[in-house]
């Protein structure tokens, strides 16, 4: 095999450790339950960081190892879980100080549905350019992606 050749396949060998599931690195996703341990390495055998008490709490997925996954939350705090502890439904948390207002339909001057404080979490029901639609507290609308902390700023969901 020609040297050029060993080292993609190492490359591809090395990415192949480092994303078990095939899904891309880094990915949001939720978490399953409302008591989730974070460890410092990915087994039992580690200890607790600590323990996330938000069931659907959207977290970034950056680092994957076997059926553990390194996770960052939305301080920028990093840990492992197990992958049974995750789910792939989409949910963000508005980060907006003075919250953010959910429109009717994805555009500035539309009519306002509801005004969701920050921290609040919502399900991503879709997003697209600068726009997402979300759900929470029996509300639907559009609201301004930069706003939420769970959806990447280019990524687009149907």
């Amino acid at each position: 095999m020609p040297m050029a050749g060993f080292a993609q396949a190492q490359e591809q060998e090395k990415s192949q450790i480092f994303n078990s599931s095939g899904l891309p690195i880094p990915r949001f996703i939720t978490l399953r339950s409302d008591k989730v341990f974070v460890r410092t390495g990915p087994a039992l055998r580690y200890p607790i960081k600590w323990i996330f008490v938000r069931d659907g709490m959207p977290v970034e997925i950056i680092q994957e190892f076997d059926t553990w996954r390194k996770i960052r939350d939305i301080k920028g705090d990093e840990g492992w879980v197990h992958q049974s502890l995750l789910s792939g439904k989409r949910n963000a948390v508005v980060t907006a100080e003075k919250g953010t207002v959910v429109l009717r339909k994805p555009a500035s001057d539309a009519k306002p549905v509801a005004l969701l404080e920050q921290n609040v979490q919502v399900s991503l029901l879709q997003c697209h350019q600068d726009w997402c639609r979300v759900e929470a507290g029996g509300f639907s609308g559009w609201t301004q992606r930069n706003s939420l902390y769970g959806v990447y700023a280019d990524e687009e969901l149907d």
